[in-house]
């Protein structure tokens, strides 16, 4: 099976913030990255001082699916950050999608799991 040509990265993250603010959220880039081919994480901020972070996978097909980096439930905001900080010492060409909504909704369309 050939795998699906890929989107560039920042084609995609313009698509995110789109699908964001249309539903009422705020989204922004807080870190650029690669412009082709680089990795997105996204932070959602509650705005109660917690967050989640999603980081991209492939499933056994190949298919693009989303893993909670840190858990399915809220962290403390600052574990977020430190958790995206480490992300980014292995991958710099890393993007960073932070989505402001205190309803911790995502907005992505692949499927979100646990890690």
């Amino acid at each position: 099976m050939e795998a699906a040509p890929r989107l560039k990265a920042e084609i995609w993250v313009k698509a995110l913030i789109r699908r964001a603010e249309v539903d009422g959220a705020a989204a922004m880039v807080v870190r650029r990255g690669d412009a082709t081919s680089g990795v997105v994480l996204v932070k959602v901020n509650r705005l109660d001082r917690t967050a989640l972070v999603f980081v991209p996978a492939r499933a056994g097909d190949g298919s693009l699916i989303w893993l909670a980096g840190t858990g399915l439930e809220p962290v403390a905001e600052t574990d977020a950050d430190a958790y995206i900080e480490r992300q980014r010492k292995f991958d710099p060409d890393l993007w960073v999608v932070e989505i402001e909504d205190r309803q911790g909704r995502h907005f992505l369309l692949e499927p979100v799991g646990q890690s």
